[in-house]
């Protein structure tokens, strides 16, 4: 990062960053890619890029779009959320049709269809590539643009075993971060076809994202392109880890089966913990964690977590519901 060569991106001029735009590009099989500051304002920048004020967006309702993005999509895109809960945040076509709007003047427009792969609130969860491409051809017969939340979709890949390019071939933009699972300090990329990212760009100037000497943040990405993704299946083994040695706790409750990628949910409710109290004790002992709800805690491995922390977790855990 400190020998990265830099000049102004906002006049896409800054060289580390345009490395990084075009080898995300080629990774993606797209014609072209966007560095964004963060996750949340490139799904923006993608809602306000694809619709117009007034029209609704369909997503899943615990889409992180509409649960953790501050309702962007209305303050921001001025769009309306049209959300319908789906099993494991997985939506079909059969989900989403019924929130299509009628061509009818005085009636608000679908806009875009948002998916979410893997589905944070969900566990992690990953979408059969059928229903993926079934969403987007329908979709695209109804003229309604597609956006996939890819914000772990290298995760998705690894537990696939399909490129990303394959996964999300048929989508028309792509999220995800170099943060998070690839471990950058820092950014996001929106990846689709010329026309989109050069709209996608004034957006994102719109919104504050023009940078400057940026290249000392697109090179942490590129380390993070090129390194990372051979990692993750050792997150997703160590996330199981975790799993089956949660199931094996009295009154903790999980489905270990379900934990695919590398997030991790548990209900406390029968231990008698609250999620922020078992949590709050957790981190006394250097085990950070998230309270969701009241009795939900959240758990995510990267590859800062050894099989070592992974045993020490669930031994903690089990020390304080058995206490409790």
């Amino acid at each position: 990062m400190a020998e990265a060569e830099v000049g102004d991106d906002v006049y896409a001029e800054d060289p580390t960053v345009n490395r990084l735009q075009t080898r995300v590009a080629e990774i993606f099989g797209r014609e072209a890619s966007l560095f964004f500051p963060s996750g949340s304002m490139a799904n923006v920048t993608a809602i306000k890029t694809w619709t117009q004020p007034g029209m609704e967006v369909i997503c899943e309702a615990k889409a992180h779009i509409y649960l953790y993005e501050m309702a962007a999509v209305a303050a921001l895109a001025g769009c309306m959320p049209n959300t319908v809960p789906a099993d494991d945040g997985i939506l079909t076509w059969d989900l989403i049709e019924p929130l299509i709007r009628p061509h009818i003047y005085y009636r608000a427009q679908t806009g875009m269809i948002e998916l979410e792969n893997t589905h944070n609130m969900h566990g992690g969860t990953v979408y059969p590539q059928d229903i993926v491409d079934d969403i987007c051809d329908r979709a695209h017969a109804e003229k309604i643009p597609v956006h996939v939340d890819g914000a772990r979709i290298f995760n998705a890949s690894a537990a696939s075993g399909k490129s990303v390019a394959d996964m999300t071939r048929k989508f028309d933009s792509v999220m995800f971060c170099l943060s998070k699972a690839l471990g950058a300090p820092v950014g996001s990329m929106l990846v689709g076809s010329h026309d989109f990212i050069e709209r996608a760009r004034v957006n994102r100037k719109l919104f504050g994202g023009g940078m400057r000497q940026a290249g000392v943040l697109a090179a942490a990405g590129l380390v993070a392109l090129e390194e990372s993704p051979m990692l993750l299946k050792t997150d997703h083994e160590n996330a199981k880890r975790l799993a089956q040695g949660l199931a094996r706790i009295e009154g903790v409750s999980i489905d270990a089966e379900k934990v695919v990628t590398n997030i991790v949910f548990c209900d406390v409710r029968a231990t008698r913990w609250t999620a922020a109290a078992l949590c709050a004790e957790l981190a006394k002992r250097n085990i950070l964690c998230g309270a969701m709800e009241k009795a939900r805690v959240r758990m995510v491995t990267h590859y800062d977590v050894d099989r070592a922390g992974i045993d020490r977790t669930i031994t903690a855990i089990a020390e304080l519901c058995q206490a409790a």
